[in-house]
């Protein structure tokens, strides 16, 4: 090698080493995006000494720099996008933090990962804690919530809705009393939630079941929830609340505990609808206790009504208290198998089987199935074992109803489904399309899916995951456990 070749090649290194060194000041600056002149005289030399010179290591690591600070923008971006996702305090606003997220360079992979993840949760002081909300229709409720003793923010709760009685003697949303569960405590470290219903807003309206779905979503947005653990229980009015929230919105909640209550009240004039489906009590679990001695609600009366949804398919842990009155005497007996009912009832965010009937796009959703358009379909079911007609064969309940328990709205729809792998069979009764969400954690993405209704194949195909899809429902389930990476809509054609 000449002299020239060993001074150019100095001057090279010199060149290379110079770049390098400036570029750490590049990376810690260029974050915050300095302007041009404000970059210190040696940096800028060493920037115009990159237009002149053909070194392969001056490029390099001109090509590594500019990497990094893309890929620091880029997850700056990212992380400042979920941090307001996570501050929302309601879906909507949550939903708007879901479309900046959108807006940036973050993959499926770390946005799922991110959404797994959850919030940070700070601490919480125990205790009682006195809340009110407004739902989306504008109504103000009131609730208490009892934070369990020494909570810690690292830790999944269990979470339990206690639903009073004597609704019809409430003419105010006020909270009575200090909002403690009582005796009604359980053994479980868990929170307690006394939500107050009223003569116009009682546990069997619309207004209702929007207003528990608001505090769950709430209670998941400052405490550390366990979402696959909260629970409706309900004494006397609230028992038949526990019914009517199963049969309008399943999707939250893990099982229903309903305590001296009566599904048939429900079927009074004044609160049927035509949109109360028993059906929809398979999708769940219950734990039931009557008295025999009850003023209201007697064995002798709702024994044959919990008989009949056991011989139907719900699954009901029956527990008739012969000496039982319209009262909960008989906790301290019952409270271990309560508790222990619950506990071994978790929810499956993903249920590989599901039946859900609906008249109206209000109350159309069971975890991943949308009902969407009413009508008849070609091929559908017509005899669908329906637990709202009563067998002439039971003269204990066909004399009084007349052969069906609740009737029924002009149209209605219904769909069972059953998913093994990748395929998904689906029955139809009224519907003509619908749509299923799909989950990474069911599915297979890497494989077709294959959809059959009415024993007809309507789709078969690839699905693709997508980010929007994800984030959609992230932010109107705000649910770590329930996660859709797909929007797979099925039309009935006539």
């Amino acid at each position: 090698m000449g002299t020239g070749s060993r001074i150019l090649g100095r001057s090279r290194s010199v060149a290379t080493a110079r770049f390098q060194k400036h570029s750490y000041w590049l990376l810690r600056r260029l974050r915050g995006r300095p302007s041009r002149d404000a970059c210190p005289a040696n940096v800028r030399y060493t920037l115009e000494l990159m237009r002149f010179t053909r070194s392969a290591g001056i490029l390099a690591t001109a090509a590594l720099v500019l990497t990094a600070l893309s890929h620091a923008q880029s997850a700056s971006a990212v992380d400042s996008a979920f941090q307001k996702f996570w501050a929302a305090d309601s879906p909507s606003v949550a939903a708007k933090a879901a479309d900046e997220i959108g807006k940036t360079s973050v993959t499926f992979d770390d946005a799922w990962k991110r959404l797994r993840a959850g919030r940070t949760y700070a601490a919480q002081k125990a205790g009682v804690v006195q809340l009110k909300n407004r739902t989306p229709n504008g109504i103000e409720h009131f609730f208490a919530v009892t934070v369990p003793a020494n909570y810690d923010p690292a830790r999944r709760y269990q979470v339990r809705f206690q639903l009073h009685g004597g609704v019809g003697g409430r003419t105010s949303n006020q909270p009575r009393g200090n909002g403690d569960i009582g005796t009604l405590a359980g053994v479980a470290d868990q929170f307690y939630v006394i939500p107050y219903a009223w003569d116009t807003s009682p546990w069997w309206s619309d207004d209702q079941v929007l207003n528990l779905s608001t505090i769950v979503d709430s209670l998941k947005r400052s405490y550390n929830i366990d979402e696959n653990r909260v629970v409706i229980a309900g004494v006397s009015d609230g028992a038949t609340g526990a019914y009517y929230i199963a049969m309008r919105d399943t999707t939250p909640y893990a099982s229903f505990l309903p305590l001296n209550g009566y599904i048939m009240v429900l079927g009074n004039e004044e609160i049927e609808d035509g949109r109360i489906f028993p059906n929809n009590l398979l999708n769940k679990p219950l734990f039931v206790i009557n008295g025999g001695q009850d003023q209201l609600y007697p064995i002798r009366i709702v024994g044959p009504y919990t008989r009949h949804f056991i011989g139907g398919g719900v699954k009901i842990e029956y527990h008739p208290q012969p000496d039982g009155q319209h009262n909960t005497r008989w906790w301290p007996e019952m409270k271990e198998p309560f508790e222990s009912f619950v506990a071994a009832h978790p929810r499956d965010p993903y249920p590989d089987t599901m039946t859900w009937q609906a008249a109206e796009p209000s109350h159309n959703r069971s975890h991943w199935l949308v009902l969407d358009r009413f009508g008849a379909a070609p091929g559908e079911s017509t005899a669908l074992p329906d637990l709202n007609l009563i067998p002439s064969s039971d003269a204990a309940l066909s004399g009084e109803t007349g052969g069906a328990l609740f009737r029924r709205a002009k149209t209605t729809g219904r769909v069972d489904l059953v998913r093994t792998g990748n395929t998904v069979q689906a029955t139809t009764d009224g519907v003509t399309a619908f749509t299923l969400l799909l989950s990474p954690d069911k599915f297979d993405f890497n494989q077709p899916v294959k959809v059959i209704a009415n024993g007809r194949e309507v789709f078969n195909g690839p699905v693709q995951r997508s980010v929007k899809t994800l984030l959609k429902w992230a932010a109107k389930d705000n649910d770590r456990t329930m996660l859709y990476a797909a929007e797979l809509p099925i039309t009935l054609k006539r």
